[in-house]
């Protein structure tokens, strides 16, 4: 955000398995630099600018993601080069620091040639408005970004990688001890509560907090009121498909709900 503007300016891909939490990062950061509205120029100052790419990775698309961003009104009829003009106008006007594009991965989904011209309209939005890129997604982004030599010499890459069964995996867990809403003391950091969670989660963000929520909810309807090891045995249904497979994989039985 303070960096000094340059010719090259360093970019950041933050790339990760999906549910590791890259999204949500992705907001918290905009959360903690809001747009703030000038009373002397009548303009929200946007430092940071947040887009999601289009689930085609066409150009003008782009742009238009980029002005609704910003407040813009949609525009009809207008000319790819003018749409082009107004949006690198008004990421100048609103004083953008930084742009972050999130699932980036997804522009994989276009034809190769449409992969060409958008990598190369974030390259142009990079050197013309001499502000870093962040962009998120899963390690197909990496790929994505990989295609073209000269953004992947730009882009420093940071893995966000699964849990491991450690001090940090009992630290986050320790965290939910604490604002777990059930009237006894839960304990999740017990070598087994942690074994059993971890193998459940794979170590994957998301899964970790709904297979809590899910072990939670039902310590409630049982009148247990507290989590532990026995919360997360083979009686508990699991909440996500992709939990599941997991379980079968290992070759643990998995639970099913009642009625199927």
């Amino acid at each position: 955000m303070t960096y000094p503007p340059r010719d090259r300016m360093p970019c950041l891909l933050i790339y990760g398995d999906t549910g590791m939490g890259k999204t949500k990062i992705v907001r918290k950061f905009e959360r903690d630099h809001p747009p703030k509205f000038s009373q002397i120029t009548g303009v929200d100052h946007r430092p940071v600018v947040v887009v999601q790419v289009p689930s085609e990775p066409i150009e003008r698309d782009l742009y238009r993601e980029l002005l609704a961003s910003m407040g813009a009104p949609t525009m009809t009829g207008g000319t790819l080069a003018r749409e082009k003009d107004i949006c690198r106008s008004l990421l100048r006007t609103v004083g953008a620091k930084m742009i972050i594009l999130d699932e980036v991965n997804g522009m994989l989904a276009g034809t190769f040639r449409q992969q060409r011209i958008f990598l190369n309209a974030i390259r142009f939005l990079a050197n013309d408005l001499r502000i870093p890129l962040v962009c998120a997604g899963t390690d197909l982004a990496r790929q994505a970004l990989l295609t073209d030599a000269q953004l992947a010499e730009r882009f420093e890459a940071f893995h966000l990688k699964p849990w491991q069964n450690d001090a940090a995996f009992a630290g986050l867990l320790k965290s939910f001890e604490r604002i777990l809403p059930l009237r006894e003391a839960s304990d999740l950091v017990s070598a087994e509560a942690r074994e059993r969670i971890h193998k459940l989660t794979s170590g994957v963000t998301a899964r970790i907090f709904r297979l809590i929520e899910t072990a939670a909810e039902d310590a409630v309807r049982s009148g247990k009121e507290r989590l532990d090891a026995e919360s997360f045995g083979d009686n508990l249904v699991l909440p996500l498909v992709s939990m599941t497979q997991t379980v079968r994989r290992r070759g643990r039985r998995v639970p099913q709900p009642v009625g199927v």
